[in-house]
């Protein structure tokens, strides 16, 4: 009887509970002004060209996958424009959040290459935010009587955005607690010396204690923030190094926007009264006018199967690696899509080469022929990337007229500094080995 009450009393506490509305709708604002920087960013750069335009070869995640003509990405782009403009004024906000969820995610799925944690980051955000009524209040929806107001909604639907974030925080944390990182401070022993030149700390980075101060910082940070965030008391000071540990990280590194998206929407952890306060000075400043009606919100049982489902696979994903024999950094089997953050450095060379199989002459291909830089820097590193462009290798060499392409490859790679080492076995024929979630037995150990 009593863990039964407990158990209602925590369900009322962390997800039936009334709040304002106003978390949500601050959340939608800041998502979407950021995504529509971030994407007028990408443009401007070139980068559409660069890496969906130009490249002979691309390394989807998805079998058969392709990006469209020129004019098709440049219009997805726009379409991310639009749609992320439209998620900031709440504007046809259902059609707005699910379009850029699919198209920013088509994007994402098109090339590993251009992989990045934050990246994964936004489709997860965007599809939740499909789910959320953001958009009920302080909205053109609102404006042009599309849907009714909303005041308050259940707790649980501001919830789910912070265990989105507190699960990137503490797993990235968790991935820390390795020998390499908190013992050999690497790779950000290697990492910080190149800093030296930075003003006024600069000097600090030609130390060893520095890199071993910010490994153990960083796991410790990482690990607990989301629960100090979480706490009324401990919420300003924890935001605060939000702020300082995300401005370093940008200062320090090139990652791009993913410091500012975690220091703006990590403000969803303060407290519902804030959020209305800033709500209600941009009502004013825009004199808005609020409708007197309003609905009730709830959470539907189909809202609590997809949230529950959602949960449960974003706490499995992180620790699939743990199903793989070997050494997680040197085999990647496992690594994508688990808030494995900046934890290592690795390089690779690799030496593809081609023959008939009725031939003992093989032929060397020049990488960089079908490679961008980017490309096979990547590729040369992890195991699905060399059976992928394999397999386009044998592809070209079918049109050339070769009956039978064996490819196999010469892999030398490095791990946070140690000697290179042969990756994986020379002899094996990379087109006839599966490229899926099953342990690819060719990869060579790393001892």
């Amino acid at each position: 009887m009593v863990t039964s009450l407990n158990q209602q009393i925590i369900k009322d506490r962390l997800i039936y509970r009334k709040v304002t509305i106003a978390p949500l709708v601050t959340f939608r604002v800041l998502f979407g002004l950021l995504m529509f920087l971030s994407t007028v960013r990408f443009w401007s750069k070139g980068w559409i060209y660069d890496l969906y335009v130009a490249p002979q070869v691309f390394f989807p995640f998805i079998s058969g996958l392709k990006p469209l003509s020129e004019t098709g990405m440049y219009l997805i782009f726009a379409g991310l424009l639009i749609t992320s403009l439209a998620i900031t004024l709440g504007l046809a906000y259902r059609l707005s959040t699910t379009l850029f969820f699919l198209l920013f995610t088509y994007v994402e799925l098109l090339d590993k290459t251009n992989y990045l944690n934050h990246y994964y980051f936004v489709s997860l955000i965007s599809f939740l935010m499909c789910w959320l009524p953001a958009h009920r209040d302080f909205s053109l929806d609102i404006k042009y009587g599309w849907t009714k107001p909303l005041r308050q909604v259940p707790i649980g639907l501001i919830n789910v955005l912070r265990f989105q974030m507190g699960v990137l925080y503490f797993f990235a944390g968790l991935a820390k607690m390795n020998s390499t990182w908190l013992l050999e401070a690497q790779p950000l022993k290697m990492w910080l010396s190149s800093n030296v030149y930075k003003p006024l700390i600069g000097w600090m980075f030609q130390y060893k204690l520095t890199a071993y101060a910010f490994s153990w910082f960083g796991m410790i940070y990482d690990t607990t923030i989301p629960f100090f965030l979480s706490w009324n008391k401990t919420r300003v000071i924890a935001y605060f190094f939000v702020v300082a540990f995300h401005m370093m990280t940008w200062w320090l590194f090139p990652i791009g926007m993913f410091p500012f998206i975690m220091i703006v929407i990590t403000t969803i952890f303060f407290r519902p009264v804030f959020h209305q306060k800033i709500l209600t000075h941009l009502k004013r400043l825009l004199r808005w006018r609020d409708d007197k009606s309003a609905d009730e919100a709830s959470v539907t049982p189909a809202l609590k199967w997809v949230f529950s489902l959602f949960i449960i696979l974003q706490l499995i994903t992180p620790l699939r690696f743990l199903a793989y024999p070997g050494e997680l950094f040197w085999t990647e089997q496992g690594y994508r899509f688990s808030w494995r953050v900046m934890l290592m450095e690795k390089a690779g060379q690799a030496t593809f080469y081609v023959s008939d199989k009725d031939s003992e002459r093989r032929t060397m291909v020049a990488n960089y022929d079908y490679l961008t830089p980017q490309q096979e820097k990547m590729m040369a590193t992890q195991p699905d990337m060399l059976v992928q462009y394999a397999e386009f290798l044998e592809g070209e060499f079918l049109n050339k007229g070769m009956k039978d392409p064996v490819i196999t490859a010469d892999v030398y790679v490095t791990l946070n500094g140690q000697p290179s080492k042969r990756y994986i076995d020379p002899d094996v024929d990379l087109t006839e080995v599966t490229n899926d979630w099953r342990h690819k037995e060719w990869i060579l150990s790393n001892e």
